[in-house]
Formats: C-alpha cells, structure tokens, sequence
C-alpha cells in the first residue's frame, strides 16, 4: 500500500505561483511514474505533468512553458511549480503513483486562481 500525502495548494491571483508536493511512503518500487493531474468542477480528471524514475517528463499542452515537475528519488517526493497561473488552472490537483502493477491516487489539493 502507497500512501500519497499532497500539500501546497491554496488561492493565488491571476499570474502568480504555486508549488505543490507530494511525498509517497510504504513503496519499495523503485522505478515508478510520478505525477499530477487536475480535475475542474463539471469536467473529467487530466493529465498535468508526469515525471519517471529516471527522470522523462510529459507535459499536458496547456501547461508547457508555465509548469515544471521534479522529484527527489531519495525523498520520494514529487513537486510542481506552477508559474504564470491563469483562473483555467483552477481545479483539485492530485498526485498519482503508478507502476506496471499498481496504480495510487492522493487526496488532492485544490488550487484556485483569481482573476
């Protein structure tokens, strides 16, 4: 069982900046796919930026050039900075860490920008 814990969302005006975490623990898999994704009031869950073991990242389109993902192999934690925030941003964030096996959600965070 993997136990995703997010933090670093909140309010943030139009423009500004956010950097969400997400440690994971009770995971011995070492090569994992980190990552985040959004889900908007009325819309489906999406893909925001997801980030390899080894390091690979994948961006959703409407958030290349603003948002950044990393992690920290040795924390097990991943991170999103979020730059340049538009209100479309807003949604509950998630992280989710996956394997060829497994597959595990955190609670979410939600983030909202004001115009």
């Amino acid at each position: 069982q993997v136990q995703l814990v997010e933090s670093g969302g909140g309010l943030v005006q139009a423009g500004g900046s956010l950097r969400l975490s997400c440690a994971a623990s009770g995971s011995d898999f070492r090569r994992n796919v980190m990552g985040w994704y959004r889900q908007a009031p009325g819309k489906q869950r999406e893909l925001v930026a997801t980030i390899t073991t080894g390091g690979s990242t994948n961006y959703a389109d409407s958030v290349k050039g603003r948002f950044t993902i990393s992690r920290d192999n040795a924390k097990n934690t991943v991170y999103l900075q979020m730059n340049s925030l538009k209100p479309e941003d807003t949604a509950v964030y998630y992280c989710n860490w996956r394997t060829v096996l497994y597959n595990y959600w955190g609670q979410g965070t939600q983030v909202t920008v004001s115009s």
